[in-house]
């Protein structure tokens, strides 16, 4: 399938950088769970992060962004952005949101004290614009750009730098697990209509990483056809183009609820 141009209407250009701390600044004494030295991955070339971060906390019973609740001292936002901070392929963060949550982001990014440059992007009406908006804020020399949930806090440096090192050779991937359970396709009635074989199925996560200059086509192109996707992934499927599988992590879950806030809290604490 041909890849067109397509346009966006919405603000795709606001942005404000926030400056990194200096890297021999000291770490926060309110955040000792800061990393204290990147988790290396030589020879691998430097890539961009985007980080969805306009998570509504309605499932929460927030009235606020989600990430921006505390899990064992730290907002969502913080864990997901310490990960980042400790991978060292990562080089740059964009951070897509409302303008309304920047003055609490800007506070949890004065307190984490991050050596990396960190740009506060527009976000849209749905992910997929706010990560349409998110690919004009990347720097025209950027190449490669990994996208990972904001929500997803509990995502580790390695997974990062796995993402990363794959991405350099494929033009897509996503982080996923294979699925346990088994699953049915049921209709409108709740009547089930198959079941798929599990062995084909596996959970889709974040980090999802790709070629810039293919991602910005792909999405240009769901513009011009009017597709809504729930992520990136979903673009390349549909313009034609493999999409790679890189192994996730079962403890990399999307904090969306409640029962999630708790596990999360286990999962940080476990790992003290």
């Amino acid at each position: 399938m041909g890849i067109g141009n397509g346009k966006r209407t919405r603000g795709h250009g606001d942005t404000e950088k926030v400056s990194p701390s200096s890297p021999s600044s000291p770490s926060s004494p309110s955040s000792p769970s800061s990393p204290s030295s990147p988790v290396p991955c030589p020879l691998i070339k430097s890539v961009y992060l985007l980080i969805p971060a306009a998570g509504s906390g309605k499932r929460m019973g927030s009235n606020r962004n989600k990430l921006l609740l505390e899990v064992r001292s730290q907002s969502i936002l913080a864990w997901t952005l310490l990960a980042a901070e400790a991978a060292s392929t990562i080089s740059w963060i964009g951070i897509i949101s409302q303008p309304t949550d920047w003055p609490e982001f800007k506070t949890i990014l004065a307190s984490l004290k991050l050596t990396k440059p960190v740009e506060l992007i527009l976000g849209g009406s749905t992910r997929q614009e706010s990560v349409y908006n998110g690919l004009q804020a990347l720097s025209k020399d950027a190449e490669q750009v990994l996208i990972h949930d904001g929500a997803r806090c509990l995502v580790t440096a390695e997974l990062l730098n796995s993402c990363a090192e794959a991405i350099r050779h494929c033009s897509g991937l996503i982080a996923a697990v294979p699925v346990k359970d088994t699953i049915k396709v049921v209709n409108e009635k709740g009547i089930i209509q198959s079941t798929p074989d599990r062995r084909q199925l596996w959970a889709a996560q974040t980090p999802q990483g790709f070629d810039v200059k293919l991602l910005k086509q792909c999405h240009a192109e769901g513009v011009r056809r009017g597709w809504e996707v729930t992520d990136d992934a979903a673009l390349f499927e549909k313009c034609g183009i493999e999409v790679q599988i890189v192994p996730g992590e079962e403890t990399n879950l999307k904090v969306t609820t409640p029962q999630d806030l708790a596990i999360a809290e286990f999962i940080l604490k476990s790992r003290e």
